[in-house]
């Protein structure tokens, strides 16, 4: 693992990103920002957080995306973990170092808006924007995502390859 900066208290968790695809093939993306680090400017990052005690990584996509973005999925709804990776990144007054699995849920028509009712405080000042993405536009975009290798990786992952990816120091 590359050398962590010793900048904030450090915070250790186990997370779950969400690629959520709808059938027009297009992936939910939230434009993002940090208000504590504006140096940070903004990316597109996939829904997701950090794993409650005693939850699944079924439980936790379910309820994330619930929180998020106000759609309801079931467990069933969910894909396996195949993209699995560690990570940190600055979030406001904390460097989260987290172990990530990557799952799927593909809904059966076109994306909805997102609904912020169920946001935390945090997220509705940090998420200020969704797009859903056409897939090419993702592969090809010059944009800063998080997950960082989003774009290279996202058409083996939506093919079911396995990926275990190195130590990402996103920020």
């Amino acid at each position: 693992m590359d050398e962590l900066p010793h900048d904030l208290p450090i915070l250790e968790r186990r997370a779950v990103r969400v690629v959520v695809t709808d059938s027009l093939d297009r992936v939910l993306l939230f434009h993002t920002r940090d208000p504590d680090h504006p140096r940070l400017g903004t990316w597109w990052e996939l829904p997701g957080g950090g794993m409650d005690p005693g939850e699944t990584y079924l439980d936790t996509a379910v309820r994330e995306l619930h929180e998020e973005t106000g759609i309801l999925v079931t467990a069933d709804q969910v894909g396996p973990p195949t993209w699995r990776r560690r990570a940190s990144f600055l979030h406001r007054q904390l460097r989260h170092v987290q172990d990530e699995v990557v799952v799927s849920v593909r809904l059966a028509g076109a994306g909805p808006d997102v609904d912020e009712a169920h946001r935390l405080d945090y997220e509705l000042e940090d998420y200020f924007a969704f797009r859903w993405w056409p897939l090419p536009e993702v592969i090809a975009s010059p944009e800063r995502f998080y997950p960082g290798q989003l774009p290279r990786l996202i058409t083996a992952f939506l093919a079911g390859e396995e990926i275990d990816e190195p130590f990402e120091l996103w920020s």
